[in-house]
Parts: structure tokens; sequence; C-alpha cells
């Protein structure tokens, strides 16, 4: 298919989400992705036996071919190594130390081929006291701080609700992808980039590090659906009728049109009030207040009379409601689709949009090993006899 990553090839080692949802932006972008899978399959390909797994493994592997290959035998190593001697990008998100316990490390493969982009992410990285202890989003969000900030004053602490760790290190690991795919193509020679969760994850604390940097205690970080610094009001979720309703003022303008929206003008001169710093030193009275404006309304009718006053608010959805989104489908970032294996689900594109044009692998995601022999009677020229003598020894 076409795409800014046409004519890549993209060798795909990578399991559950953080590496996944990389290589399905590459493969949203054009690449020729090629899921190299154990002989059990991946691990979220496995969990698929549930059904809540099965949209998740879907939608991240949609676009991609299939290679069943046991990395264990010489045999399997020797057909990766000779894949990755023609391929442009290698991704893995292994434990380090693993790949070059199978002899496909790094510099082994770039030895082979120097022109190839190898990609690795990890918990903590390849180096620093942390490096060998076992991660996942969830032990990612407990060392990184994230779990600190989340959940309510004088409560324990609560996970994010989404994988975030897993996701921004995706988001990062692409990045620096089509960074060394760009020098590249200024040098002709590729790179090894790597992308630790723990680091992919520091920025996203800004608000909240500014407070412990200001000198709060590391007690009062946790805000609930306040701001994370503590430093805009309003800034919170708010009852409705029906359920609930986000605000955020982020300036006295978007004080005044607030006030406007609810009838409370009269307010606007109040020194209490009238500036950012008198509205969060006044914070639970403003919340109060502005509880008591929007608990009589609805979530739709405060979020019409907030739009029209151009306050930044949203309802508090449900994922059910945000699946069947109307603003998403009509974009294109959703749409239903008919897959082979789990029935009619809702397909999500790429974020990423070039020229304007929904970047959406054409082809649901595969059974595991289902291009196996194609690939390598395309790529290595494998005959069906040779094909045929590996599969017979669980090599593919």
């Amino acid at each position: 298919m076409g795409g800014p990553l046409s004519g890549l090839v993209v060798l795909d080692l990578t399991q559950i989400y953080n590496g996944p949802y990389c290589t399905f932006l590459m493969a949203a972008a054009g690449a020729d992705v090629i899921k190299v899978e154990p002989p059990g399959g991946e691990h979220l390909r496995k969990r698929t036996v549930a059904a809540a797994s099965r949209l998740p493994y879907a939608n991240l592997n949609a676009g991609k071919r299939s290679l069943r290959l046991d990395l264990r035998q010489d045999a399997g190593r020797d057909i990766l190594l000779r894949l990755a001697d023609k391929a442009d990008v290698l991704v893995e998100n292994f434990a380090p130390g693993v790949t070059e316990r199978l002899g496909i490390g790094a510099g082994v493969v770039r030895a082979r081929n120097p022109r190839i982009v190898y990609a690795s992410s990890s918990g903590y990285g390849s180096e620093g006291p942390y490096r060998d202890y076992p991660a996942m989003d969830l032990t990612v969000q407990a060392m990184s701080g994230i779990m600190s900030v989340t959940g309510f004053p004088g409560q324990p602490p609560v996970k994010a609700g989404p994988a975030v760790c897993d996701f921004m290190t995706g988001i990062h690991l692409y990045g620096a992808i089509v960074t060394a795919l760009l020098e590249r193509a200024r040098t002709g020679q590729g790179g090894h980039v790597e992308v630790a969760m723990m680091d992919a994850c520091y920025f996203s604390l800004a608000s909240n590090l500014g407070m412990v940097h200001a000198g709060s205690s590391s007690e009062t970080t946790r805000t609930g659906n306040r701001h994370g610094g503590l430093s805009l009001c309003p800034y919170n979720v708010y009852p409705s009728a029906d359920g609930y309703i986000a605000i955020i003022v982020n300036n006295d303008s978007h004080w005044r049109q607030l006030l406007a929206a609810f009838g409370q003008e009269r307010l606007a001169e109040d020194p209490r009030y009238r500036t950012n710093a008198d509205r969060v030193r006044n914070m639970d009275e403003v919340d109060e207040l502005v509880g008591s404006w929007t608990r009589p309304h609805t979530r739709t009718e405060c979020f019409e009379r907030l739009v029209r006053h151009r306050v930044p608010s949203a309802p508090v959805r449900d994922l059910g409601e945000v699946m069947l989104d109307p603003h998403l489908h009509a974009r294109g970032m959703l749409a239903w689709s008919e897959h082979p294996e789990y029935g009619r689900l809702v397909a999500a594109a790429s974020p990423l949009r070039f020229d304007g044009a929904v970047s959406r692998p054409e082809r649901p995601s595969v059974a595991l090993g289902a291009d196996g022999a194609s690939v390598l009677a395309e790529k290595l020229g494998l005959s069906e006899c040779e094909l045929a003598t590996l599969a017979n020894d669980k090599v593919i």
C-alpha cells in the first residue's frame, strides 16, 4: 500500500502493547511489517482466548504479515538474520539481554547490515541499576510516580485507567525510528535506537513535578480531578443530573464566560474570584459554586451552554459512547469492520495523517504464521521443499 513509509521492510519481534503500537503506526504509514512470533504466538495473541483481548490484538496488529518462527533453533535464528540482512528496521521489546542470548542482538544484526535501524524498548533501558527489573505497564506506573499522583488526597494511590506507559513508549519508539531513518537517508548508515518506558513517562508528570520542585510534600501530590499543580481553578469534574462534566478555566476570560453560561455575571468582580490567583486561594468554595450550577442540568445541557460560551469542557462519557462516537467515525479514526476471526468490531486507524488522508491498514490481523511460506519464498527465495523441511522441524 502507499504511504510515506511505503517500500520499507520492518521485522516486528514485539509483543503486547508498546512495541506493537509502534509497528502498527509504521504499517498504517505504508511499511511492510512482518510480525515474527514464537511457536505459541506472542503474549497478547494468546490472551485472545478471552473475548476482551480480541479487539486490542486486532487493532494493534492490523496490516502486518505473520511469520511463526522458533528463534531457539539455529535454523530459526539463521532465517531471522537473513531476513534482517534485507530489512530496513528491526523492532524488539524483550527484556535487556534476551536478543543477545538468542544471537540476534543489535551488534550481530548491524554488523551484517549496517543500514538497518535496530529499535529496542524495555521497562528501564539497557543500562542503569534498574536494567534487569521485570517491567509491565502497572509496575512502570508505580516506579515512575504516575501512580503516586493518581487518586484523591488522603486515599491510596491508583493506577491510571489506560496503559499510559505502554502507549507513550510506543509513540516515542516510532519517533526514534523515523528519526533514525532520516539520518540514514543523509548518511547511508542505520543505528540502534532505544526507548525505556520509565524515560518516556517523565515529561507527562510536568505539573506534578512542578509542585514538588516548588516545595510541596509528596503527600499533597494526589489532587483527584483537580489540576496536577493546583494552579488553575476551576479545574475539576462536576456533577450533573445524569453524570459528570469536566470543566477547565484556563484564564480569567474563561471564568467570565463560565459565569455568563450559568447567569452568574454578578460574581465577575467579586474579589474572592476575580483572578485565577484569587480562585486558587478559594478553590473549595469555587468548586462548590460551580457544582451547584451544573448539578440541576444534564451533561448535554451543561456542555451545550458551555460550548456556546467557549468554555473548555466535556461530558464524562463511558467507553461504549466513545466507540460509537460520531466525530471519530466521521473522521475515519474509527470504522466498523468484519474481522475474519473475531467478527464485527470497531477498527481504529492511525492518529497520524499525511496530506489529510486517514492512515488505516487495509488488511486485518491474521492467524499465527499465516504468511510464513509467502514471506520466506518472497524475501529469501526458499523452495517448497525447503519450507516443508522447516515446517517438519517445527522451525516455522
